[in-house]
């Protein structure tokens, strides 16, 4: 092989390893904005403190 090839080989590694570290780094941020806003969702749920503690069973 010679150094042309062996060059343009070791660029493209390069350009796909970059592509994809920055692919999983947006779907590092979307998850991570996603889980905000599923947290920021379950605190604004007006939800009975005390709903669901007991059961009153007659036999």
């Amino acid at each position: 092989m010679d150094i042309a090839a062996a060059s343009t080989s070791m660029s493209q590694a390069a350009l796909s390893q970059a592509v994809g570290i920055q692919v999983l780094s947006m779907a590092k941020n979307q998850a991570e904005t996603q889980g905000q806003n599923l947290v920021q969702m379950v605190e604004k749920s007006s939800v009975h403190p005390n709903l669901g503690k007991n059961l009153d069973i007659r036999v």
